[in-house]
């Protein structure tokens, strides 16, 4: 069974999440890890649970879930991977970091390959299907794991919440569509993690978020 750890990083309250399972492979994704504190988190929980990272994964690459790619890759020696869709953005982040005044930590390497949608992410004894749920940014991604019943959604829905649409790439109409053709097809119980704040589920946003009434 596949689990998933989360951290709260960096001053925009960004979630990085780990996936690993028994057979102690995780991957990465989103590592927003800004100081060195932060960073120290990240590593002391994978070497506590003797865990080897093998992937490095970016559902979009806005600057708070792009900080810690580099101390990432570099660590566990590993490239990284997004949507084509998405390097406009990520080679965008020192300019954005300028504009809101914060300093970029380091600069993340270059994607080493391209990840197309519907390609299976595998890892240990787990699978994740990859889903294209672009409108917050152009090539975002989502990753749901059918056996443990989550979906890691990066900013595309929230608990009762959405992603901005307003930042370059961003269309709104097209996120409601992702959400309603990728997302609110998967089981109500499945778990959403999000990319800020609280877990929630899809049939709780169902019900209850007020942008999908």
């Amino acid at each position: 069974m596949a689990l998933v750890a989360n951290f709260s990083f960096n001053p925009f309250q960004e979630n990085t999440y780990i996936i690993h399972d028994e057979s102690k492979e995780c991957i990465i994704i989103d590592p927003g890890c800004y100081t060195e504190n932060e960073r120290i988190q990240l590593k002391q929980f994978i070497s506590y649970n003797n865990l080897k990272p093998v992937r490095l994964i970016n559902t979009h690459c806005h600057l708070d879930h792009v900080f810690g790619n580099r101390f990432c890759a570099d660590t566990y020696n590993l490239s990284l991977e997004i949507h084509e869709k998405e390097l406009q953005v990520l080679n965008s982040v020192p300019q954005v970091c300028q504009l809101y005044g914060i300093p970029l930590p380091d600069e993340s390497p270059q994607p080493s390959r391209f990840i197309k949608v519907g390609e299976t992410i595998r890892f240990g004894q787990t699978t994740l299907e990859t889903l294209f749920t672009p409108g917050h940014s152009p090539g975002s991604l989502s990753f749901y794991c059918r056996d443990s019943q989550f979906v890691i959604a990066g900013d595309v829905l929230f608990h009762e919440g959405i992603g901005r649409t307003d930042l370059p790439g961003g269309d709104y109409a097209t996120l409601i569509n992702s959400i309603r053709s990728q997302l609110f097809v998967l089981p109500d119980e499945t778990r959403v993690y999000a990319g800020h704040m609280q877990s929630t589920t899809v049939g709780h946003e169902k019900e209850h978020n007020p942008f999908l009434q």
